[in-house]
């Protein structure tokens, strides 16, 4: 019978490793965002993952807080943009400019070139704005008259955006969407945290209390053991299960792409590790299938009408689609 076997490809002294990092990092960013621990150690997960980061919810809930928090935590250079409807491509990639001091047209890098990209109300700008982040995101490459730019490694885009309801607010493209491999939401915090967020003195929301506790190397050396971390055929074949059924469902017009599926699967290999393991379990799939697969997922307008949600569309996936069982696995 086969079980649930720990691979060799990465050990357990590297998961350990991996583990302390991020219960350092998660410990670190708590100092500015209180109570919200499981959303941290989601943010974390994608980022070890190599992917991008949408927080969405109301303003004043702590979004660009826990963005600057994480980013401050991780080290590295972090450069913030704010987007406004007047904001343009060249103002988040960069232009070529000519210096007249020589007669030569030079590239001149936006605030992208940077570890962590803080995209502060990214609904608020343009479309055409908007998609000047898709091929960064993706290619980690900035493509300016011909010639591609390289961003530093690692690179991680963290978007805030307000609900699309709100005065001043663009829907993101379904594109760019996909560029990111979570969406999560703050809320408010429940009584016992407000109350220490209101307290005269409390450390919650000040950026310069957070302690740098990690750096650009860590991270790339991290996400290359999260990266080897197993994931056996059988946890493959259920995370695509879940993605066809949600295709399949006849209330969505637009189901998770095989980008996104990939994205499930390295967002599961770095909550694995962020447990202790050196492999990945069904429940890892069921855990992280709303964040990864939900904001992917679009609805017909009938089923809009009907009062169905993308977060309902998964959860029922999950609920159809039969998790594999431990001798099979």
């Amino acid at each position: 019978m086969t079980t649930l076997a720990p691979t060799t490809a990465t050990t357990e002294q590297e998961v350990a490793e991996f583990r302390r990092a991020h219960q350092r990092l998660g410990d670190a960013v708590e100092v500015a965002v209180r109570g919200k621990r499981s959303v941290v150690d989601l943010v974390l997960v994608a980022t070890f993952a190599r992917g991008h980061v949408l927080v969405e919810d109301l303003p004043g809930t702590g979004k660009t807080t826990l963005a600057r928090a994480l980013a401050r935590a991780l080290g590295g250079e972090m450069h913030r943009v704010q987007f406004t409807p007047d904001l343009l491509p060249s103002d988040v990639t960069g232009t070529s400019v000519f210096d007249p001091r020589d007669g030569q047209v030079r590239f001149r890098p936006g605030p992208v070139f940077a570890h962590v990209v803080l995209a502060d109300e990214i609904n608020r700008a343009a479309a055409k704005t908007q998609s000047a982040l898709l091929e960064v995101m993706e290619e980690h490459t900035v493509s300016v008259d011909g010639t591609a730019h390289p961003v530093p490694e690692p690179f991680t885009v963290i978007a805030t955006q307000n609900p699309i309801d709100l005065d001043g607010t663009y829907r993101l493209p379904e594109a760019q969407l996909d560029r990111f491999m979570v969406r999560t939401s703050l809320g408010f915090p429940d009584l016992e945290h407000e109350l220490e967020v209101l307290r005269p003195g409390s450390t919650a929301g000040r950026i310069d209390d957070v302690p740098v506790v990690s750096d650009p190397g860590e991270m790339a050396r991290l996400s290359a053991v999260v990266e080897r971390l197993h994931v056996a055929d059988p946890i493959l074949t259920y995370a695509r299960q879940v993605g066809v059924a949600i295709r399949e469902d006849r209330r969505v017009r637009l189901g998770a792409s095989t980008r996104g599926l990939r994205s499930l699967v390295r967002a599961v290999q770095a909550y694995a590790a962020s447990c202790g393991r050196h492999y990945a379990i069904p429940d890892d799939v069921r855990r992280l299938a709303e964040p990864v697969l939900a904001h992917r997922t679009v609805l017909t307008r009938e089923a809009v009408l009907e009062g169905h949600t993308a977060i309902g569309v998964v959860q029922a996936a999950l609920d159809d689609v039969a998790p594999p069982q431990p001798d099979r696995v």
